[in-house]
């Protein structure tokens, strides 16, 4: 290997390994904000804030289109056959994760969360026909291992919570290996992904938010008179956006199983932070032995990969913004 070829795997490795770290530092922060405003704010609606995350993408990306900050194709036809299923997982991922996120205590979201890994592992090998060395697949069943372990000492046990938070793993698990799978598209790229899926989906969203009569509670709810529940509700619709480019960074430097497993790490912070703060947190032995499971297991996944050079490497002139990816994953 000549030093020109050293350089460029070390590159590659250290690129893995930022955007990894940014995607767990935005997916760990969006939790706490969305949290913040759905209990301690009593917010009644998280469709509603799914709905204000949906508007912040489409006007960041058009405004900074019509600057030519930004390139992707414009609308026609073609598109919403280029992107199908993505919105569909979109959607659903931003619904039962944010709903997720009201029903249960962090550590408990985030425990039933690692169920996303072994499905993403599953459809992985299934849809894109990849294979795993047992080391990662020893990581990943202990992962699961741990979450079983946390969740059978749960004893504020929600049905609908578990049922919004296991739909959404399967969601989460589905739009990984799809993006994965139209990385090589042509014509969108990575920001024309994001923009139409926002795009295609928001209507019938608010339509169905309107027809449960979740768009009403939201609208008249009294928090909208405090400035600080403003300024958490604009943040949150802010990193709604940030969070899916984050996901799209990881995506294009890892496997879909990795980002999906980087977003279990950020647990790490999650998981202790959420014992103090919401006030919904029952703590068990039980509980908190398979929280540290699931963490030292999402540890040495990360080891295995991080320390490898397993990832294709990427030419760093393919991140152009005119080269014609689709990057959607969501959290």
């Amino acid at each position: 290997m000549t030093l020109d070829e050293d350089d460029d795997v070390k590159h590659t490795k250290l690129m893995r390994f930022l955007s990894a770290a940014f995607y767990a530092f935005c997916s760990f922060f969006i939790i706490v904000v969305n949290k913040s405003i759905l209990t301690e704010h009593k917010f009644p609606s998280f469709m509603f804030l799914g709905i204000g995350q949906m508007t912040a993408t489409i006007i960041i990306l058009y405004v900074a289109k019509m600057n030519k900050a930004i390139h992707f194709q414009d609308f026609d036809k073609s598109i919403p056959g280029k992107i199908f299923p993505l919105p569909l997982l979109y959607v659903g991922n931003h619904v039962t994760g944010l709903g997720g996120t009201k029903k249960l205590s962090l550590p408990m979201f985030t425990v039933l969360r690692k169920f996303t890994i072994l499905l993403t592992m599953i459809m992985e090998s299934r849809i894109l026909r990849k294979s795993f060395r047992p080391s990662l697949i020893f990581s990943v069943l202990a992962i699961v291992l741990g979450a079983l372990v946390a969740a059978s000492s749960d004893l504020s046990f929600n049905a609908e919570g578990y049922t919004f938070v296991l739909m959404n793993d399967v969601f989460t698990a589905a739009s990984g290996v799809y993006t994965k799978k139209k990385l090589g598209m042509e014509g969108l790229g990575k920001y024309g992904v994001l923009f139409y899926n926002a795009f295609i989906i928001i209507i019938p969203t608010i339509l169905a938010s309107a027809y449960t009569g979740d768009l009403r509670k939201a609208l008249t709810f009294e928090g909208w008179l405090s400035i600080t529940f403003i300024f958490y509700f604009l943040l949150s619709c802010v990193m709604g956006f940030i969070l899916m480019y984050s996901i799209i960074l990881c995506s294009f430097y890892n496997t879909a199983l990795t980002t999906t497993v980087v977003g279990a790490i950020k647990n790490v912070a999650v998981m202790y932070i959420g014992m103090f703060v919401g006030g919904d947190y029952i703590f068990s032995w039980l509980n908190f032995i398979g929280l540290n499971i699931c963490v030292s297991a999402g540890l040495m996944y990360s080891y295995i990969t991080f320390s490898s050079g397993s990832e294709t490497h990427i030419p760093e002139d393919k991140l152009t913004v005119h080269i014609p990816e689709d990057h959607l994953e969501k959290t």
